[in-house]
């Protein structure tokens, strides 16, 4: 396989009051074409921040990303962006919504027909051809976040950057996304970019995952290469020895290596004018 994307010595520093704020120090990651590659690591590593300098929506401090031979430094078509929030239009249905990322793309270069054909096509790869006229406020969570990942795929990107897609969604549907990813994947081949908070759920998706180190400074600590064959069952990996280890060590990483203990809040409680409650 080529090197379809290269992220070379990124640092990202961001001005505050307090002087500047070191979020990335040397991070370093090529991205072969087809691979799927989760991001984790505890809140604040910085993840985001990778994703949004791939995307061009931040520009690195130091270091770049070449992209298919060319430079990244403005969002572009051929990097669509899967958050955790749908970011529909609320007054468009579901066809239109991804009709208007295909005509921002590809323009006149499609007749009518064909950007019909492209949309419908686009919208049952996720299983949302039947809502294809409701709106928003007419569908559930799941079905919001399909048809975001339709109008990100009818974009024909080169890379699919995904920020916790499924983050926001109950167990039940969480799973099922993660189902109708993995197929689509297996049918189009797409080079994903994906940031979870999720063990299993990197564990289950990925070709390799990227563990970053706590932040300030976060840079890439480990990398996991996934040697589990697809297609993935998650009832039958369950029991896989290969997935628990897998697993175990994204969990030794996390909570030995990286360990994050957040402060927690204590309230102050008021003294008492109660006398009686002085011996």
């Amino acid at each position: 396989m080529s090197i379809l994307l290269d992220i070379s010595h990124i640092d990202m520093e961001f001005p505050t009051p307090k002087g500047p704020f070191k979020a990335l120090s040397d991070v370093s990651l090529k991205i072969e074409k087809g691979e799927f590659v989760s991001l984790i690591g505890h809140s604040g590593c910085g993840k985001s921040t990778v994703l949004n300098v791939v995307a061009g929506l931040y520009q690195a401090s130091k270091g770049g990303v070449v992209l298919n031979g060319k430079e990244v430094n403005a969002p572009g078509p051929e990097r669509a962006v899967v958050f955790q929030n749908h970011s529909l239009l609320p007054w468009l249905t579901a066809y239109e919504n991804v009709e208007l990322a295909v005509n921002q793309v590809f323009g006149k270069s499609k007749s009518k027909a064909e950007k019909k054909e492209w949309i419908e096509h686009n919208l049952e790869l996720v299983h949302m051809d039947h809502a294809i006229n409701k709106r928003p406020d007419e569908i559930s969570g799941g079905m919001k976040q399909r048809v975001g990942i339709a109008r990100a795929l009818a974009m024909q990107p080169e890379v699919l950057l995904m920020d916790e897609p499924f983050g926001a969604l109950d167990a039940l549907t969480r799973a099922h996304m993660q189902d109708s990813l993995m197929e689509i994947q297996a049918e189009l081949n797409n080079t994903v970019i994906m940031i979870t908070h999720d063990v299993d759920e990197a564990v289950l998706l990925s070709d390799r995952i990227v563990m970053m180190t706590n932040g300030p400074s976060a840079t890439v600590g480990e990398i996991l290469d996934i040697n589990l064959e697809r297609p993935r069952d998650r009832l039958s990996l369950a029991e896989d020895p290969v997935y628990i280890h897998l697993r175990s060590e994204v969990l030794k990483f996390l909570y030995e290596k990286q360990r994050k203990i957040e402060p927690i809040s204590r309230k102050k409680i008021p003294p008492t004018n109660n006398k009686s409650a002085v011996a």
